[in-house]
């Protein structure tokens, strides 16, 4: 049966709370022990086990000291939470840390059960819709 909607957002607020609080363990509490992530842009990088979690936000925390997230938009689904995010910083050496996507979270039990990762580095290059098309058909490389 799924969870009532208000009980689907307490869980994704305190995970953007923690994180912009920089709190390893209090990211790692949102997650449940056994926690599925999918990642259906890069199959390879999906993972389960709340231990991925904790592997990956130390390494984030460690590189990116200076890292905020913002939701921009978040839906609600059944036993779902769908949300729009953005994730600021500064990476070593002073380079820009910006990601963009979506990610949606299954809850259950007041923590996240399951999650599917739309989150990418944002391309800043000029690379306009008609050669970004071009390229995806024809392959890297295609002359624009």
């Amino acid at each position: 049966m799924p969870s009532s909607l208000p009980d689907l957002m307490p869980p994704l607020e305190r995970l953007l709370q923690v994180t912009n609080a920089h709190d390893l363990e209090g990211i790692v509490a949102c997650f449940a022990d056994d926690y599925w992530l999918e990642s259906p842009l890069h199959p390879a990088r999906s993972f389960r086990g709340k231990e991925q979690v904790r592997r990956n936000w130390t390494q984030i925390l460690r590189a990116i000291p200076d890292v905020q997230a913002r939701v921009l938009r978040s839906a609600l689904a059944e036993d779902a939470v769908w949300t729009e995010w953005e994730m600021t910083g500064t990476r070593p050496g002073g380079g820009k840390h910006w990601l963009r996507g979506v990610f949606i979270f299954g809850v259950a039990n007041a923590l996240l059960q399951w999650g599917r990762m739309f989150l990418e580095p944002v391309d800043e290059s000029s690379l306009e819709m008609d050669a970004a098309v071009r390229q995806q058909v024809v392959g890297p490389g295609a002359v624009p």
